[in-house]
């Protein structure tokens, strides 16, 4: 068998980085870890091959090469799936389609021939076993979970890896808590299940061994969920391994609770952790309440966020507006936080409704879901009826982008940021990636950018006031640049 794994094209978001990737010479921010990891789970004798779409073309030759086409894909990626599947199909290809967006919304992609849809641990098997025997069925699903402990490592030689900003490895599944608008839960469970360390030091020794020494993502979205194997298993390992290793920054995803344990943010630094990002959503504690995030209510935030800066973790932040206890006068709240707390990566969107979860049943029963959602978190768009009147809302949400994402706010937030962040001491920090930045940074921002006088103002405190955070200074300058390109589509 000869077989062709697709990843289709991630449209310009907040999260694509695409206007970033340009300053150090990258295409995508991350390789398609869930497609690399199918591919491990296939026979051995099947010659692989893939083409994500963020990289590189989709060439007919690759087409008229392949038995059978897997395609993977998130909810944002849609539009390109749908022109991926149509042209597969079209060239008579047998086409295999698995991940959130096909979990969702098999449905509508009528030209798809198999679907292996919940974890492929489970699933993809009894597909291969069919599939052999000539008896494959359409749909394959699973309402049980997967045994990480028997994921095998990616398939990391099938990417171009010197393509890619970061790579990204998974340790955990599930999160123990249930916000209403998140489908993790319906996903993967709220009982966190995680690998073995050594399945973990195995995975980084491979990206080791092919020569990677950049960041790398855990793409777990809560790894702090089953704290006792992190601090116990997990960072013990990660501290070892590391001891004669240069590069491969981590970073992650978790809860605000992160502030109250000290000793495990203290390991997480230690074992390579640098950047976590939280879903912090709302100041406001009715938001917080309608949407059932209790692991934020009663809580100073503020104070969280700087705790976890101080003990050396950049926090980035997810925000929503258009909670139903709303008013006009939450988007100036949102603003003040988050230039208080020197949140830089600050992500703002509306709220809106996935499948499978209780917001979406809710919505369902109230007459409120206007369809699906699509993905981008910050398009403007929303699948629900606000309860604030909707001119209002999106007038308001326009002029919070605007206001923080302007030169004048953000470098301000992100001078906040350095004036707090205390990272632990490390061998020099300093890559090749972050020469390229500066030198491009320097005439694409310092030179012909409406921030200039911004961004060299930047640069010159943080040479005087943290000299040894300068890299970091580059990195938030450049990444300026990319929200407000993604901000100005949208209008603000």
């Amino acid at each position: 068998m000869r077989v062709l794994l697709l990843y289709p094209e991630v449209p310009v978001t907040f999260w694509s980085f695409k206007h970033a990737l340009k300053f150090v010479r990258k295409r995508a921010a991350l390789p398609p870890l869930g497609l690399l990891t199918v591919a491990a789970m296939m026979p051995r004798t099947w010659q692989k091959r893939l083409v994500d779409l963020n990289v590189s073309a989709l060439t007919p030759g690759d087409i008229a090469w392949a038995d059978a086409v897997f395609i993977s894909a998130m909810i944002a990626q849609r539009a390109s799936a749908q022109a991926l599947v149509a042209r597969c199909h079209a060239a008579g290809k047998t086409v295999v389609a698995g991940g959130p967006l096909f979990t969702a919304e098999h449905e509508r992609f009528p030209d798809v021939d198999h679907f292996v849809l919940n974890e492929a641990e489970v699933t993809l098997g009894p597909f291969l076993d069919d599939f052999a025997a000539g008896r494959a069925r359409r749909i394959y699903a699973s309402t049980g979970f997967a045994d990480l402990r028997q994921t095998p490592p990616p398939l990391w030689e099938l990417a171009d890896l010197g393509a890619y900003h970061s790579m990204s490895v998974q340790f955990s599944r599930g999160c123990p808590f249930d916000c209403d608008f998140c489908n993790i839960t319906a996903l993967l469970g709220r009982r966190p299940r995680t690998k073995a360390p050594e399945q973990i030091i195995a995975e980084l020794d491979g990206l080791y061994r092919l020569g990677w020494r950049g960041p790398v993502f855990f793409v777990d979205d809560n790894l702090i969920g089953s704290k006792r194997e992190l601090k116990e298993a997990l960072l013990p390992a990660l501290i070892e391994w590391r001891k004669d290793k240069r590069g491969l920054a981590f970073n992650t995803e978790a809860t605000i609770n992160l502030a109250d344990d000290e000793e495990l943010m203290r390991m997480m630094v230690r074992a390579g952790f640098g950047t976590v990002f939280i879903g912090i959503e709302t100041p406001d504690d009715s938001g917080l309440a309608e949407c059932n995030k209790r692991q934020n209510r009663r809580r100073d935030l503020l104070t969280d966020v700087r705790r976890i800066q101080h003990g050396g973790l950049q926090v980035q932040g997810g925000f929503i507006v258009g909670f139903d206890s709303d008013t006009p006068a939450i988007f100036q709240r949102q603003v003040d936080f988050i230039q208080q707390s020197g949140i830089v990566t600050a992500m703002v969107g509306l709220l809106n409704a996935p499948s499978d979860t209780r917001l979406y049943e809710r919505m369902k029963r109230e007459g409120r879901l206007l369809g699906e959602m699509t993905g981008d978190n910050l398009d403007g768009t929303t699948n629900i009826v606000p309860r604030m009147d909707p001119a209002t809302l999106m007038r308001g949400y326009r002029g919070a982008l605007r206001t923080l994402y302007a030169p004048g706010p953000y470098y301000r937030r992100v001078r906040q940021f350095l004036r707090v962040y205390r990272p632990r001491r490390t061998r020099s920090s300093v890559s090749w990636n972050h020469a390229v930045a500066l030198a491009y940074s320097s005439v694409r921002l310092g030179v012909f950018g409406r921030e200039r006088l911004h961004y060299w103002g930047l640069l010159a405190w943080t040479l005087f006031r943290r000299p040894a955070l300068l890299p970091h200074a580059i990195t938030c300058a450049i990444h300026g640049h990319h929200f407000r390109r993604v901000a100005a589509a949208l209008g603000t």
